[in-house]
């Protein structure tokens, strides 16, 4: 949670769980809490599966560094954390690049995402001596070409579509014809080519699609080099969920094609961009009910006002937040919510009924779960849990709820086993012990529908 201070002092306290306290119990507290003030939502982040998801890393992606895409979730605690871990970063805008940058990451360490860069963003990022820009079309090129004519392009490729949900979006990167094209334009324009980057995203349940594009990489590398350009970089892209199963076969399929086609002799930097993978589960969203309606639906399924023999009710929840806040990914991504949980005491013969969840505007775009089964719940009593959270989180918006870090003891040991220390590489937060009594009597409830 942000603190006030002088520049000099820390300006995020995170709590050191101890002993045998959890994640939960903190939420616990903080529901508490909340019961003699406003009850707002607010997020409970455990660093921990930060630090967690990077042991691993190193583990199975050993060959491959890391750069996060900060735009999956730009919370300055999470930042901090992985440029002490030594990731590098992946930036959209000028507001990432100045928060990566104030946590002293160096240049060689930060890549300037996006096809559709404004030129500022670009100019910021020469003054700044960040060279690597993404790159997937001529009029980009002109435009890195005039702004920041040192820049080293990595050249987005296009992959094949392999879910539907990539089948539903504009398509960015470039084909094999349009690299060549854009490697002779970029020559003409005195630009440097370094390598390539694609995308395979995790809704792809194709392994192989990772074979297909790196053998596609390795005809760009040969176009380029045969141009003159010396190709350094493969950025393997994004699309790692951060479950474990996902990351070992992404693994397996990755190494031996890797080893075939940029064997480890050729000196070759392969980077990957894993966002959600850090994030999603490390953060849970609490939310308390402000409203709620209940209507019948009888069992033809069809929603009526009045209630009947034959019916059964159906509860319309409303929420202290919602897609236009923390759920504006829902608008992108139908499916990037996750079903929710009552914190609440509940018994085995507690029916379940058929809910729908909404935010506090009355708008009809703002709907957050259309379906899902709930035992009843009170207003300004009962709090709903979203779990894998992490990826709606945004930093520097005034209307995002508050956020409560913490860390228990063993991760943190996991930070300085990797060489550490609050006072030399993390000086923006500070640890504060934390000793919570585990609260064994509530019970999450959550049934899909």
């Amino acid at each position: 949670m942000r603190m006030k201070g002088t520049p000099d002092e820390p300006r995020f306290s995170v709590e050191l769980l101890e002993g045998s306290a959890a994640v939960r119990d903190v939420i616990d507290k903080h529901i508490r809490d909340q019961t003699l003030a406003l009850k707002s939502a607010f997020f409970v982040a455990d660093l921990g599966v930060v630090v967690r998801r990077q042991v691993r890393w190193r583990a199975q992606m050993d060959q491959i560094r890391p750069f996060y895409a900060v735009k999956s979730n730009s919370s300055p605690v999470v930042v901090e954390i992985l440029a002490a871990l030594g990731t590098g970063f992946v930036c959209s805008n000028k507001h990432e690049l100045d928060l990566v940058k104030g946590f002293g990451v160096p240049s060689q360490d930060i890549i300037l995402g996006g096809t559709c860069k404004q030129l500022s963003h670009i100019k910021y990022a020469a003054k700044h001596n960040i060279s690597l820009l993404v790159c997937d079309n001529e009029v980009e090129l002109r435009k890195i070409a005039r702004c920041h004519p040192k820049a080293k392009v990595l050249l987005l490729l296009r992959s094949e579509s392999c879910c539907e949900r990539e089948e539903t979006v504009i398509p960015f990167g470039s084909t094999l014809r349009d690299c060549r094209h854009l490697l002779e334009r970029a020559r003409e324009l005195s630009l440097h080519v370094t390598g390539v980057k694609f995308n395979i995203p995790s809704c792809c349940q194709d392994a192989q699609a990772f074979s297909r594009a790196v053998s596609d990489a390795r005809c760009v590398f040969d176009m380029g080099e045969e141009l003159g350009f010396e190709m350094s970089v493969l950025d393997v892209g994004g699309g790692f969920d951060g479950s474990e199963a996902q990351l070992d076969e992404v693994n397996q399929t990755l190494k031996p094609v890797l080893d075939m086609y940029f064997p480890l002799s050729t000196g070759l930097s392969i980077i990957a961009e894993p966002g959600v993978y850090y994030v999603s589960s490390a953060f849970t969203l609490a939310m308390n009910i402000i409203a709620k309606k209940s209507v019948a639906r009888d069992f033809s399924g069809q929603v009526h006002n009045a209630l009947s023999a034959n019916d059964e009710p159906e509860f319309l929840y409303y929420m202290n937040d919602g897609v236009y806040g923390s759920f504006a990914g829902k608008l992108l991504c139908e499916d990037s919510i996750s079903m929710p949980s009552a914190h609440k005491e509940v018994s085995a013969e507690e029916p379940l009924f058929s809910s729908s969840l909404w935010g506090p505007s009355a708008d009809d775009l703002d709907q957050v779960v259309e379906r899902c089964l709930l035992p009843e719940l009170s207003v300004f009593v009962d709090w709903l849990l979203f779990g894998n959270a992490g990826a709606t989180f945004t930093n520097g918006e005034e209307h995002n709820p508050p956020v409560f870090y913490s860390i228990t003891e063993c991760d943190w040991q996991h930070v300085h086993n990797c060489g550490v220390t609050l006072d030399v590489r993390m000086r923006n937060f500070s640890l504060i012990p934390c000793c919570l009594q585990p609260n064994t009597s509530k019970v999450s409830v959550s049934t899909p529908a």
